[in-house]
């Protein structure tokens, strides 16, 4: 299937960041966020292949290797130029209006609706999910194997790091607008959220923020796409 399983991430109030997280994540704001579509899952290695295909893309590094190559294990080493890329592809291939989320959009649907916890689940440590001990050994696990958060979504803080279309800046919390913010205007890294196979804690809070330089290519980072309506 090249077109994703969307979910409805209803429009809302959400109280974004964490007083117990990092300083990044301070202070905690109101944010209002525009009712948006978010793929269930994040992009696998079978949607990306159509891609490829279509547009002679180059392959994302670790394409062979077995630790990172099953069909239903999200794509991973892709940039944040080839993942807009992709974006751009599926947007034309179906009409819709496909992109990456913002990291106001992704912590807002990360939450799924519930204020004051610090993970989808709630507030029990990572160590508490289903199989963590088994997981993750060697690469992300295949996308959608355990239960979705409320609003839907898979994996959603844990399996590899997600691209947001902002830039990244340290203290944009602290002028961030109060409604659909999008990021600083400039930077040199780019957003991404979620939780990694490859950290010692596989999961991550829902607040938790991270960054690359957009044009990196690693092992843990893969891109989960959003559709404006």
């Amino acid at each position: 299937m090249v077109e994703p399983e969307l979910v409805h991430i209803p429009q809302g109030w959400f109280a974004m960041g964490s007083e117990t997280g990092q300083d990044n994540e301070r202070p905690v704001h109101r944010v209002w966020v525009d009712e948006f579509l978010m793929a269930s899952c994040a992009v696998t290695n079978a949607a990306y292949a159509h891609f490829l295909r279509a547009t002679g893309n180059p392959a994302a590094p670790f394409c062979q290797d077995p630790a990172f190559n099953h069909p239903e294990q999200p794509v991973v080493a892709v940039s944040w130029f080839e993942a807009v890329k992709y974006c751009e592809w599926l947007s034309h291939r179906s009409g819709l209006r496909y992109r990456l989320p913002t990291e106001a959009e992704w912590e807002r649907a990360a939450r799924g609706g519930v204020e004051n916890q610090l993970y989808p689940w709630g507030d029990a440590p990572p160590q508490s999910l289903p199989d963590y001990e088994a997981r993750w050994k060697t690469g992300p696990e295949p996308v959608g194997r355990y239960a979705p958060n409320a609003f839907g979504l898979y994996d959603i803080c844990e399996n590899v790091h997600e691209w947001c279309s902002d830039w990244y800046q340290a203290g944009y919390y602290a002028i961030s607008p109060e409604h659909n913010p999008t990021g600083p205007e400039r930077g040199d890294r780019r957003a991404s959220r979620g939780g990694s196979w490859r950290h010692h804690v596989k999961a991550s809070r829902c607040a938790a923020r991270s960054s690359i330089p957009p044009e990196f290519h690693y092992a843990d980072y893969g891109f989960r796409v959003a559709c404006s309506l």
